[in-house]
């Protein structure tokens, strides 16, 4: 797994392999000058003989080189970390852009089936662990591995029989280092799908907190959140301990490298096999040996860690997108507003069925109402009209046009939607309302705010139009109800949609909001979703579902007569006593 991972992060650093070039030939060079400064050193050594026998025009040569030396090797040191940089960052930067509109690409139900706590942590914290981890590692093993080479290189070069006795004495330090990572990936793994837990569930009680509060929830979610937490310290706990008991391990083995080359190579400069100065480099070489594998073992908490938010973050990029549009499928502009809906057939799970057969024909200007009780299908049949959802079997067509014929982004466009739950974003209140125009002029926004009855609220703010909003805004749900109404009356579009849309407003006002509704639907094929039926008397036809079935339509007054569900739904709430 994590080769494949590995082998997934280096396409996104392929556009910069130009820094990760230079960041090469750097390291290479700012590695070698680095080997260089104990052969320097240890000439310099041998120039000083003993007292009064020291060569001063040599050992000052030596000093200039090693001045020169330094020099260089931080410039090179300075190039190799920028162009890393660079790579790392821009690597992270396209790769959470590619996460992003992965989430735009796809279907709703991925959404509506993962807490939006565990994709939030996927898309930022994730991600940045990816970056901590994996490519700022990966630098870091990067030199280790030359500068292993490189330190192998000059020992071999000054004393062959001791370079050997460092390199069979290295595998015990790589044994251990593998041992313990692999309980490490285990441990890093499971504290990661803990976490991303951990993130919903925090994200989910503040959202509703009011709900939490209302029911006096507190301490159950107290206790399900130190459970959680609970679970996310053993991984982690035990995740650390593996990792950090890598570190004293390789040291403990690098000890004994040291002190193996020290013992072996003063017996050998006691022989006259070796020049003090040449002892002096080789137990520089040998710290700097071993020094790599110590920091590579350091690292392995934060690779251990990225591999498994790297497979979190894959896994939404793998997930299956929303199914493509037909080649030949058309940009439907406009529409007159005719619709079809022939034997459709939908649920979300296959072990529970919901809507069966369905069938309607709308024709244009038509106002059709859709009632029920809840679970009976309303909202799914606007789903499937916007194409949030893919049905079963069955066909919807527009203008005798199916549906699966047109983009689907035009298929959206036709339909100006005000659903039940409002939403509004960082920004002005002109640009919330001209968020499905975005070239609307002033004039526009304030007659379509007008039209909502919303001109008189927003004049009231401090800045009126230029009032910025945000999550903690002080408008009330109704308010922000009326800033999504005229939002729709700004677009204009051929169709509406209106799911529960004057659930949050006051009777008052709802009687204005009908009258506007009215205006606006003149022409206008319109799904109204509604619960409060005194909102829907004025429909052409009313659909009156259950269990994804139609059991009664006509208009207001059929229906009554009937006397059948429709009625009774209707008595139940103006029932007088």
């Amino acid at each position: 797994m994590n080769t494949t991972i590995i082998k997934r992060i280096l396409k996104y650093t392929k556009p910069y392999n130009k820094y990760t070039i230079i960041a090469f030939i750097s390291a290479v060079i700012n590695i070698s000058l680095t080997l260089l400064t104990p052969i320097l050193i240890g000439n310099g050594v041998d120039f000083i003989i003993g007292k009064g026998n020291v060569n001063f025009s040599r050992l000052i040569h030596i000093l200039l080189l090693l001045l020169i030396n330094l020099l260089f090797s931080a410039l090179f040191q300075l190039i190799m970390t920028r162009c890393t940089n660079i790579v790392s960052y821009k690597t992270i930067k396209d790769l959470r852009i590619d996460v992003f509109n992965k989430l735009n690409e796809l279907p709703l139900k991925y959404i509506d089936g993962n807490s939006h706590g565990s994709i939030i942590n996927s898309v930022i914290n994730d991600i940045e662990i990816v970056s901590d981890g994996l490519l700022q590692g990966f630098s870091q093993l990067f030199t280790g591995v030359i500068t292993i080479v490189g330190t192998l290189l000059f020992m071999l070069s000054i004393n062959i029989k001791i370079a050997l006795l460092v390199v069979i004495i290295t595998p015990i330090s790589l044994f251990t280092a593998s041992t313990i990572a692999k309980r490490c990936q285990s441990m890093f793994k499971k504290q990661s799908q803990v976490r991303g837990e951990l993130t919903g569930y925090v994200e989910e009680m503040i959202g509703n907190q009011k709900v939490v509060t209302a029911f006096s929830y507190e301490d159950r979610a107290q206790e399900n959140f130190e459970k959680i937490n609970k679970t996310l310290y053993k991984y982690s706990q035990k995740a650390q301990f593996y990792s950090a008991l890598t570190n004293p391990v390789t040291r403990f083995v690098n000890g004994i490298v040291y002190a193996a080359v020290g013992i072996v190579g003063a017996i050998s400069a006691i022989n006259g096999n070796l020049s003090v100065g040449n002892l002096s480099a080789f137990l520089s070489y040998a710290n700097q040996y071993t020094k790599p594998f110590n920091e590579i073992s350091g690292v392995i908490t934060e690779l251990q860690a990225a591999f498994a938010s790297a497979s979190r973050v894959f896994k939404i990029l793998d997930e299956v997108p929303e199914v493509q549009d037909n080649e030949n499928a058309i940009n439907l502009e406009s529409c007159k507003g005719s619709v079809r809906i022939n034997n459709l057939s939908f649920s979300y799970s296959d072990d529970k069925s919901l809507i069966e057969n369905f069938n309607l024909e709308v024709n244009p200007g038509d106002r059709i109402a859709i009632v029920g009780p809840t679970g009976c299908g309303k909202t799914t049949l606007i789903n499937l009209l916007m194409r949030f959802y893919n049905i079963k079997t069955g066909e919807i067509k527009i203008d005798d046009i199916n549906i699966e014929n047109i983009t689907r982004t035009s298929t959206r466009g036709l339909y100006g939607m005000v659903l039940q739950d409002t939403w509004l974003f960082s920004g002005t209140v002109r640009e919330n309302i001209a968020y499905g125009k975005e070239d609307a002029t002033l004039d526009e926004v304030i007659k379509a705010a007008k039209s909502a009855h919303a001109h008189k609220f927003i004049m009231k703010l401090p800045k009126g139009y230029d009032t910025i909003l945000s999550e903690d805004s002080s408008l009330s749900q109704g308010e922000k109800q009326l800033l999504c109404i005229a939002r729709i009356m700004l677009s204009k579009p051929s169709m509406l949609i209106l799911d529960e849309a004057t659930s949050s407003i006051d009777t008052r006002t709802e009687i204005y909001i009908q009258k506007a509704f009215n205006k606006l639907m003149e022409g206008r094929t319109s799904f109204i979703v509604a619960h409060r039926l005194s909102t829907i008397r004025e429909a052409d036809l009313i659909l009156v579902m259950k269990d994804g079935k139609i059991i009664e339509q006509g208009n207001h007054k059929d229906l009554l007569k009937e006397n059948g569900f429709y009625a009774n739904l209707y008595n139940s709430q103006f029932a007088t006593t």
